[in-house]
């Protein structure tokens, strides 16, 4: 992988993660850089997948599907850390 390689999945990981903060619903207490942080890995993991299930094709321009994945998997990784987070707390009922 070449450096403008890494610093493409950096940046497309950054969208990803933002866009991921979107899709999953309610307020998140969870800081920016996490969104980000999970959103890279998302983006990672789900070139990996893509390629796997044969999704991911050699196209020119953005890969749709492979980026629906991507984003798909960053919607559950915020889900589940925000919801981890929120549940430390002591219930009052």
């Amino acid at each position: 992988m070449t450096v403008t390689g890494i610093i493409t999945a950096l940046i497309v990981g950054l969208i990803v993660g933002a866009l991921g903060r979107l899709v999953v619903p309610g307020r998140q207490s969870m800081p920016i850089w996490l969104h980000m942080l999970i959103g890279v890995g998302a983006a990672l993991l789900g070139t990996v997948l893509a390629r796997a299930l044969g999704i991911a094709t050699e196209t020119r321009g953005v890969d749709w599907m492979e980026l629906l994945v991507q984003v798909l998997l960053a919607a559950i990784a915020v889900a589940l850390v925000s919801g981890v987070g929120r549940r430390r707390g002591v219930s009052r009922y």
